[in-house]
């Protein structure tokens, strides 16, 4: 019996005949077969996986496989540290990844507890407490000021009903609810003032509802739903395409060498060994433990800037962001209200509006005591003027008051000062028909036709800037009594204007995240009027200068709403669902950021490749979010995202230097074999130089980054990668044979000098060709890593020293290698490194930065 047709049109009679229930509330048997049939009001959960299942998923990508297979190779070659290596990746990785997994699903178990409460419903027409999870449609729920709203319900009495919405719509204020029927089916809760929303708080009053829907069927559940949608991000894409791309490299080189070796006559068995230590060499085993490391990295420099990172693979991500989707209020915005200005009718600052609003929140009897009791009172008493003023208070008593209330939508107070006076604030329209008199030019003046219809265009122009607008008016009163019906022949004194204002810092900072390169969308639930008037406050353009509505995107077909997200701009009275799509569809074609703090925002922090909150953001948002800022300010972000893309260059040189340079080695491998009378190398001298060289490019997570490389986000771009691959693999390739055919045909040396020769020279090629390829710039201009170059010397001398140790000769098969050799080797070396050095500035002439 949930209801999900419009009962806002409907009379609170006609929704109780729908619902069959009463104002009485249903009895007790009625709510339990309710309760059976509809099952408990709580958020859906997503069947939950044993904790094995999440673990044995992580081992379910090709590179993890790829490294399982080397592993198992290695250990039956007998090369045990190699085993130990690579299990000991395997585990991390896989650990990694179980942890993120298991984290990830406490945004839903989050939400369950945000709802989770004792409410005051009526049963057998009598007020009992029950757990929010045992309401069912038809209940008649009690609200009073602080209770949470248990489920969305059709209101049918109300007390100056005023609840909280911001967690669910992104409206700073609370909503002033009403009775009157809503001839309107939009589905939007900005929109329908006499509905109640689960999740959302009572500000002031009190009221009734009839339940209308319980559990998913409410616009919290359907937030939550969207939550159980778990988008992959661009970075799990892109290590999932290049894993299938590496895969496939390995199939194809070991079976060419393979079989090649074998039709050659070097021996079935040899040619296995052979060609499956060279599979091993090939892959680029360290890059889960390089990512982890990087990531690490990346995550603890932006820890220090207050961002902190609950998803390791976020890092990168983050630093790849080229859109930016944000909320207005709390991020923009100060998320909260203020007051803006303080005018009469003239536009003239008059303190006196200040004066008497403060007198408005006195509490009976008491002398310069304030009461602020809605978020109105609070920014009029927090205002600079306030302070000055509120020494002066202590000449006041306040002797009556006129409560709040919808019909009248003002209130009134009697103090006493110099003389008896009634002050009135309230709506603007309900004080300037009480009115008889404004204060012009400084002299009371009777309202006529003319002036009336000023203060209406007045009053009309500050709404369409985005103003709340709150109206003050005062006249002499002669009883020490006053009832409401005294409020009438008042004199005007003006208006008081209310916003959410911008941040101070927001306007820099969009400027430093757009000269990132980084396009931004504003998603806001508010409305138009005032997300436009904050985003041209902040410099935000607006394409078209058009602010596209909730409405309007479910007027659109899909590919007309795709349109619209990718060409617009601003986008505003949008529901959580709306906010989750627009993100949805942008995330086709960007990597998507988005920045929110409210309920609202979990969809669409769920559904971006990086969901960005803030620390002072509901629990939902947060544990949506993947980053969190701790510091309320969008500064940050840019400091984040530069960290981002250090990582992502870090990681880029990793991958470009260890594949280019395997491939280059499994090249020359295949070609030296159509020559060669023996294997050029042993499998275990494979494994070694696999080992080695890739111990230097460990320390790659600690090297800087130019920054030319951080002005603009960056993808990964599986073809520019193996064009790179190819590109530097042949050069790899011609130094190789550069010094492999000396050795064969004029030296003619011997197998196991050759293999020594050769482990040297590929072993330190990979070494030292790091230094020209880790930078576009010239080697010279670009500074590496204290640790990268540490590491670097120390592994090139090891390098050497292992040949001429008599280890190397028991465990490797290595041999002292006379001078001549050595001193060629370091010959081809230096040509190597300044060819590479001059043919990357071909290469990324025709890559833009």
């Amino acid at each position: 019996m949930n209801v999900n047709g419009p009962v806002w049109s409907l009379l609170p009679e006609e929704v109780f005949s729908l619902l069959e229930t009463s104002s009485q509330g249903l009895s007790t048997g009625e709510a339990q077969k309710r309760l059976h049939q509809y099952g408990l009001n709580k958020i859906a959960e997503k069947e939950k996986r044993h904790t094995l299942e999440i673990f044995i998923s992580q081992f379910k990508n090709a590179l993890i496989v790829i490294l399982i297979a080397a592993a198992i190779i290695s250990y039956f070659l007998g090369e045990k540290i190699d085993t130990v290596v690579l299990f000991s990746i395997i585990i991390l990785t896989s650990m990694l990844g179980f942890y993120q997994e298991y984290r990830a699903e406490k945004a839903l178990l989050e939400l369950k507890r945000y709802i989770t409460f004792e409410s005051k419903v009526l049963r057998d027409g009598e007020i009992i407490f029950i757990d929010s999870e045992n309401i069912v449609p038809g209940d008649v729920v009690d609200l009073t000021i602080g209770d949470i709203v248990p489920a969305d319900m059709r209101l049918f009495s109300t007390s100056d009903l005023t609840i909280n919405e911001s967690s669910l719509t992104g409206e700073s204020l609370p909503v002033l609810k009403t009775l009157d029927c809503i001839d309107i089916h939009d589905t939007l809760p900005q929109n329908l003032g006499n509905m109640a929303f689960m999740g959302t708080t009572v500000a002031s009053g009190s009221g009734h509802g009839i339940v209308t829907a319980t559990a998913e069927k409410t616009v919290f559940g359907k937030t939550a739903s969207v939550l159980m949608k778990t988008p992959e991000s661009d970075f799990q894409k892109n290590i999932r395409n290049f894993s299938n791309f590496l895969l496939k490299i390995v199939i194809a080189t070991t079976l060419f060498i393979f079989i090649a070796n074998t039709v050659l006559g070097k021996g079935f068995f040899d040619s296995f060994l052979f060609a499956v230590a060279l599979a091993v060499a090939i892959t680029p085993e360290a890059l889960p433990i390089v990512m982890t490391i990087t990531l690490s990295n990346g995550a603890l420099k932006m820890a220090r800037e207050k961002v902190v990172t609950k998803r390791l693979a976020t890092v990168e991500d983050f630093g790849n962001i080229d859109l930016l989707c944000c909320d207005k209020t709390g991020t923009l915005t100060e998320g909260s209200v203020m007051l803006h200005d303080y005018i009469d009718v003239d536009g003239e600052h008059v303190d006196s509006l200040i004066l008497y609003s403060m007198l408005c929140s006195f509490e009976k009897g008491k002398k310069g005591k304030k009461m602020m009791g809605n978020p109105i009172d609070s920014a009029i008493w927090q205002s600079k003027k306030a302070a000055e003023l509120e020494p002066s208070l202590s000449s006041y008593t306040l002797l009556g008051r006129n409560e709040f209330d919808y019909v009248r939508r003002r209130m009134s107070v009697l103090v006493r000062g110099t003389a008896l006076f009634l002050i009135a604030k309230g709506a603007p329209e309900s004080i300037v028909e009480i009115c008889d008199e404004v204060t012009l030019e400084n002299e009371r003046q009777e309202i006529t036709g003319e002036i009336l219809t000023r203060l209406k265009e007045k009053i009309s122009q500050y709404e369409r800037e985005g103003y709340r607008v709150i109206a003050v008016a005062e006249k002499e009163i002669m009883t020490e009594k006053t009832k409401k019906e005294d409020e009438a022949g008042m004199n005007l004194l003006g208006f008081l204007l209310f916003l959410d204002p911008p941040k101070k810092t927001a306007r820099n900072s969009l400027k430093l995240l757009q000269s990132l390169g980084i396009t931004i969308k504003v998603i806001s639930g508010d409305s138009p009027i005032i997300t436009e008037k904050i985003c041209k406050e902040v410099g935000l353009i607006i394409v078209e200068n058009k602010v596209v509505t909730g409405s309007e995107l479910d007027s659109l077909a899909p590919e007309e709403f795709e349109v619209y997200a990718q060409k617009y701009s601003v986008f505003a009275r949008v529901s959580p669902e709306q906010k989750y799509n627009l993100v949805a569809v942008l995330h086709k074609s960007h990597i998507v950021g988005f920045l929110g703090d409210g309920a609202n925002d979990a969809p669409a922090l769920k559904a971006a490749d990086v969901g960005i909150s803030v620390d002072s953001a509901t629990g939902i948002a947060k544990e949506a979010a993947d980053i969190i800022l701790m510091r309320k300010s969008l500064q940050v972000l840019a400091l984040g995202i530069t960290e981002g893309r250090k990582t992502f260059g870090n990681i880029t040189k990793y991958i470009n230097n260890t594949i280019s340079a395997n491939y280059g080695n499994m090249l020359t491998v295949a070609i030296s074999s159509l020559f060669l009378k023996f294997i050029p190398l042993l499998p275990a001298q494979i494994l070694l130089n696999n080992f080695m060289s890739d111990i230097p490019l460990l320390t790659i997570a600690t090297d800087n980054v130019d920054k030319e490389f951080l002005k603009k986000p960056k993808r990964w771009d599986i073809h520019l990668i193996s064009k790179f691959m190819m590109f530097f693999g042949f050069i790899s390739v011609l130094f190789d044979l550069l010094l492999i055919l000396p050795l064969v045909f004029l030296l003619k040396v011997t197998p196991n000098l050759f293999r020594t020769a050769w482990f040297m020279e590929s072993t330190l090629s990979e070494i030292v060709v790091t230094f020209a390829i880790r930078t576009r710039l010239p080697f010279y201009k670009s500074r590496p890593s204290r640790y990268l170059l540490l590491a670097s010397i120390g592994i090139g001398g090891a390098t050497v020293v292992t040949t001429y140790l008599d280890a190397g000769n028991l465990f490797f098969g290595f041999v002292a290698m006379p001078g001549v050799i050595v001193v060629f080797i370091v010959t081809v070396l230096g040509m190597y490194f300044m060819t590479a050095e001059i043919a990357k500035r071909f290469f990324f002439k025709s890559v833009p930065l």
